[in-house]
């Protein structure tokens, strides 16, 4: 339930959870809904050795995978690894206790960095502090348009050594973009035959944010029919920043 990854800004991905619902725009070309429905009519509905989540629940619905809690401490070099690219492990329907126990893997293995999405910051905001931040834990929230804003405030008060955004698919400009506490942006066009236009003007405001308050900026891809369509230059050049942890 892990599996190299081909996203510039990780390595590896892994998969504790599986499934998700739709819960804003950005949702609506889901690559992992697509995965997964791609992948059940093809019949592959289990788990290759290593490899990425065959299935989940009914649908696209959301699945506990217990043995995946054991993968991180057979890796034998250090990995960055993004936690669930295949769902979010603030959903919901994911117990407290799991979500314990994902933290736990992740402080029993400093020698791994692991990076946690969601767009589910309310519930991250209610459950951060009552959980055990290891400093190997960087937490992120999606932001496509400026609707989500409010995503930001909450990862603010998240108690993690990095806190970064996810500005991909970007679906228009961010009016009131606030980079307080913020380490790191990515950003990025969609992919795939229903992609959405990405705007210059409004990539180069994030980066230009993101030079003024010190953030390390990332930027993925432009989009297109695929990931690579598009290339990833910007302004003539990659943008491929890092960020370093900063004090909570």
């Amino acid at each position: 339930m892990s599996s190299r990854s081909a996203i510039e800004w990780t390595e590896v991905t892994w998969n504790p959870t599986t499934g998700c619902d739709r819960v804003s725009p950005g949702c609506d070309n889901c690559y992992a809904l697509t995965l997964a429905k791609r992948l059940k009519a093809m019949g592959t509905e289990k788990y290759q050795k290593d490899g990425d989540p065959r299935t989940s629940g009914p649908g696209f619905g959301l699945t506990l995978h217990e043995d995946a809690l054991e993968l991180p401490y057979r890796w034998k070099t250090p990995r960055v690894v993004f936690v669930n690219s295949m769902s979010d492990l603030f959903h919901a329907r994911v117990p407290l206790d799991f979500v314990r126990r994902v933290f736990t893997v992740m402080a029993d293995t400093p020698q791994h960095t692991y990076q946690i999405l969601t767009k589910r910051s309310l519930r991250l905001r209610r459950l951060a502090h009552r959980l055990d931040w290891p400093d190997n834990a960087w937490m992120g929230v999606s932001v496509e348009t400026t609707d989500q804003l409010s995503r930001v405030d909450d990862l603010r008060q998240v108690p993690a050594a990095v806190r970064f955004l996810s500005c991909e698919p970007l679906l228009g400009p961010l009016h009131g973009l606030n980079l307080e506490r913020i380490d790191w942006v990515i950003a990025g066009g969609e992919s795939g035959p229903n992609h959405r236009p990405l705007d210059e003007a409004w990539v180069t405001a994030i980066r230009d944010e993101c030079q003024k308050a010190g953030a390390a900026f990332f930027f993925k891809q432009w989009g297109g029919r695929t990931p690579k369509a598009g290339g990833r230059e910007l302004a003539g050049r990659t943008w491929d920043e890092m960020p370093l942890p900063a004090a909570v």
